[in-house]
């Protein structure tokens, strides 16, 4: 229930008194967006990642998007960029037939099982771009591509972020490292990049110093993006994320200027 609601009903419960009351003015925001997951926030960082993976900050225009970019990974496609050979694919079409029994991605199941692993379009090719564009335009599939962003990279991300004590820039770094590298068992996972950090400083849930912090992260957010030829371009962090943390910009507000390969962007 809203902070507004949460009024209302106190209002209502309140005995009445004999002379009207004046009208209650429109109630303060109760505090401040307390990290990533405030929705403003949420939509910068989608613009941000969208720079960097699609070089454009409209990321509502990526639920159609589509290729294989040759990283090893298959597919990459979508807002977050799913991928055939990674299992997050495979996870986000499986729950959209959970919610949409039939739709046009179902039948691609037990190739997007197969491949899983690898980058094979074996089962795909030729129509599995044509039909995902077209499950696109679909509302459903969008909310399915919002529900497994969230479940398995922002969520993850911004708890672990403000368990960590760190705030919205800090989140974000976590996102964007958890978007691109997954958090699994191998040495260049989020969550190996995390305790790779943990080796140089202290996150300020621990008495470490938030920037000291950020900067220990990056670092090796850098060094587990030059462990793959795919991701050796490490501008994502170097203009943009470290720009943000030089400029003492912590609650990631805006303006932000930045450049991921080479373009610049602005978010006034």
């Amino acid at each position: 229930m809203t902070i507004g609601a949460l009024l209302g009903a106190a209002l209502l419960a309140a005995p009445a008194t004999a002379q009207a009351a004046a009208p209650a003015p429109a109630p303060v925001t109760a505090r401040a967006a307390t990290g990533l997951d405030d929705p403003a926030k949420k939509d910068i960082a989608m613009q941000i990642v969208s720079s960097a993976e699609n070089s454009s900050l409209d990321w509502k225009a990526q639920y159609k998007y589509i290729e294989d970019i040759g990283d090893g990974r298959g597919y990459t496609a979508g807002i977050i960029g799913f991928c055939s050979g990674t299992g997050d694919m495979l996870d986000l079409v499986e729950y959209y037939t959970q919610v949409k029994p039939g739709n046009v991605l179902a039948k691609y199941l037990p190739a997007l099982r197969k491949v899983n692993g690898g980058d094979s379009h074996a089962g795909l090719d030729p129509n599995f771009t044509k039909d995902w564009a077209k499950a696109a335009q679909d509302a459903e599939f969008k909310k399915a591509q919002d529900h497994e962003r969230d479940r398995v990279y922002f969520d993850p991300a911004v708890k672990q972020g403000k368990a960590d004590g760190v705030g919205t820039l800090g989140q974000f770094a976590y996102y964007d490292a958890i978007v691109m590298h997954g958090d699994g068992g191998d040495a260049t996972s989020f969550r190996n990049i995390r305790k790779r950090a943990l080796s140089k400083a202290k996150p300020p849930a621990q008495g470490g110093n938030e920037t000291t912090w950020l900067n220990a992260f990056l670092d090796a957010r850098v060094w587990a993006m030059k462990q793959e030829e795919a991701h050796s371009d490490t501008s994502r962090v170097d203009t943009a994320q470290r720009v943000f943390l030089k400029k003492g910009n912590l609650n990631l507000n805006t303006p932000l200027d930045w450049k991921v390969y080479g373009d610049s962007y602005h978010i006034g």
